[in-house]
């Protein structure tokens, strides 16, 4: 068993067996993915009946919840992959860590997007220092945070450590996220899914929504190999097995060409 649990972390670590097994899972995560956000999206805006107090405004939730759930979920992964980094040596899961945070930026940004867009009509006004929404503004500088010290710092081993403990320390602001219209009396609605209570919404517009979301997750975890596998090719130029892949993408382009 330890046997086995010691090659699966090599492999894990190995950047080549990373690059390999990520192309595959990726061409499987943009098929479900486009199925999944194709369905969940078509059925939710143009399929779903209208909200009896919100009308057809509510329909945004089908951007808005993935987005914001995913941004956490994001940042959580991060801060994880920081940690096994730290804690464990591994180089990949700081590739991974540092791909996570532009892409769980652009996910934040988008919740805030939307959510203003719905607050508008609902609150009539598109922002309001609400306990949710200033967390998720937190969450936002966050991500920039962690962002500007891949930037800021050139020592990769600095950087990567700098970014890691950042992650880790901000994953407090997670829960807050979660719990922050249970704990202050907040104009922002209560969490849509739940594990532990039956949902509110009725099947025909709860149904699209769960697709919509993880349509989102696939396409995430496809954005995330294909930046993690440029980043691999970057660090790895050297190595033969990089210089090989790029000899036979040459040479299949050649081919290509001349037919």
């Amino acid at each position: 068993m330890w046997t086995r649990l010691k090659r699966l972390y090599h492999k894990m670590g190995s950047p080549k067996w990373f690059y390999q097994i990520s192309t595959l899972c990726s061409k499987w995560c943009m098929a479900v993915g486009s199925v999944l956000m194709l369905t969940g999206v078509v059925w939710g805006l143009a399929f779903a009946p209208a909200d009896y107090l919100q009308g057809n405004s509510f329909r945004i939730i089908y951007v808005h919840v993935p987005a914001s759930l995913l941004s956490q979920s994001a940042y959580i992964m991060m801060a994880v992959a920081g940690l096994v980094g730290l804690v464990w040596k591994m180089k990949m899961s700081f590739v991974v860590a540092k791909v996570i945070a532009p892409i769980g930026a652009s996910l934040a940004i988008l919740s805030l997007l939307t959510g203003a867009i719905w607050g508008k009509p609902t609150w009539g006004t598109w922002w309001v220092w609400d306990a949710r929404l200033t967390s998720m503004l937190i969450l936002l500088f966050l991500y920039f945070g962690v962002i500007a010290i891949y930037n800021a710092i050139e020592n990769d081993e600095m950087a990567n450590k700098a970014a890691a403990l950042l992650a880790i320390v901000g994953s407090i602001n997670i829960p807050v996220i979660k719990y922050s219209v249970e704990w202050w009396n907040t104009l922002h609605q209560p969490a849509t899914i739940t594990l532990s209570k039956k949902p509110t919404m009725a099947p025909e517009m709860f149904i699209p929504l769960v697709l919509t979301i993880f349509g989102f997750y696939c396409w995430f975890a496809v954005w995330v190999f294909a930046r993690a596998r440029n980043e691999v090719l970057l660090k790895e130029r050297r190595t033969k097995w990089v210089r090989a892949l790029v000899q036979a993408r040459q040479h299949k382009s050649q081919i290509g060409g001349d037919a």
